[in-house]
């Protein structure tokens, strides 16, 4: 009876997998159009990459990939457009650090990120980098974790609970010291306000002051990353400043609708980590301050695992909401 009952649910779970399969092996059917929702505006870092990786898509699945910008709700709107949407691969999700703090940020949000959504795989990262004004007295990282506990300095950021406001909670938590906050509307108005001594630090993000330093406007401690960047060979990883613990990326990913069928998702996640290998996509996300560090789709689970909870952490000691 034992044995009969053990057939039988083998049988089922057999035939309940058919569906599953059939779908996968139709896997792109012509005539299918995928969208990939990126839920910014457009011209931003994750718009641009989401572009680049979107055309390569298209050329290897030879069908259209059509990017929606579907911005707002702190990126939660394109989120749950996907989350909702049919799990069939054909929508697709770009998503950053942002996602992985919103799971504890907004803990009523219409979707959950790990239940809903399913890991695709790790594009790159873009790491943080810590700017002051060029003729500011601090000179390094180790000046500044000195100075952060001995006055009171202002740190931007571009808004509540970003990935600099993120970062600023970071450091305060490694070096126990207490940097006041001061959030902006966008990571633009922080920078200038930070070029013209209204504000004494910044943790930015590579792209927006990367040129700033360059131009001599700004001065950068060090960089939130394992390693130096090839466009500011000069400036130190925080390992090397004497922080090791402050690593930092504002990375991008894609996810996909959370009951897709395994072999679509292992599909697509071996077509995307093999188009981020390509060099003309390497080479165009370094120009843009991104280090590619693909991953496939159960790698970026455990990642984006980690990051959930990392940045649970941070946010919960820190205190930190959307709105102060």
């Amino acid at each position: 009876m034992r044995r009969r009952e053990i057939m039988l649910g083998a049988a089922s779970a057999a035939l309940a997998s058919i569906p599953a399969l059939a779908l996968a092996q139709d896997f792109p059917r012509p005539g299918m159009t995928m969208k990939y929702v990126v839920p910014f505006p457009p011209g931003g870092l994750t718009d641009v990459m989401a572009r680049s990786v979107g055309q390569k898509l298209a050329e290897a699945l030879k069908i259209p990939v059509v990017v929606e910008n579907k911005a707002g709700g702190n990126a939660q709107i394109g989120a749950d457009l996907v989350a909702k949407s049919q799990p069939d691969g054909t929508s697709l999700l770009a998503i950053t650090l942002t996602h992985a703090a919103n799971a504890t940020l907004f803990p009523d949000a219409p979707y959950q990120l790990l239940r809903d959504l399913r890991p695709l795989a790790l594009l790159a990262g873009s790491p943080m980098l810590v700017v002051v004004p060029a003729n500011s007295t601090i000179t390094d990282l180790r000046d500044l974790m000195k100075v952060a506990k001995t006055r009171a300095l202002n740190c931007g950021s571009s808004g509540n609970g970003t990935p600099p406001h993120l970062t600023m909670a970071l450091f305060n938590d490694i070096n126990q010291s207490g940097m006041t906050h001061v959030p902006y509307r966008g990571g633009a108005p922080s920078i200038a306000d930070l070029i013209g001594g209204q504000i004494d630090i910044l943790f930015s993000n590579f792209p927006e002051s990367v040129a700033h330093v360059r131009a001599g406007k700004l001065r950068a401690l060090a960089l939130c990353s394992s390693a130096r960047h090839p466009m500011l060979p000069d400036v130190p990883t925080t390992a090397e400043a004497g922080m090791p613990a402050l690593l930092v990326e504002n990375w991008t990913a894609v996810m996909v609708q959370g009951k897709t069928a395994e072999p679509i998702v292992q599909r697509l996640s071996a077509e995307l980590v093999k188009i981020m290998a390509s060099p003309d996509i390497v080479e165009r996300a370094t120009q843009q301050g991104f280090r590619v560090s693909a991953k496939g789709a159960d790698e970026f689970a455990v990642f984006l695992k980690g990051e959930v909870e990392r940045w649970g952490r941070i946010i919960k000691t820190a205190r930190i909401t959307t709105d102060g």
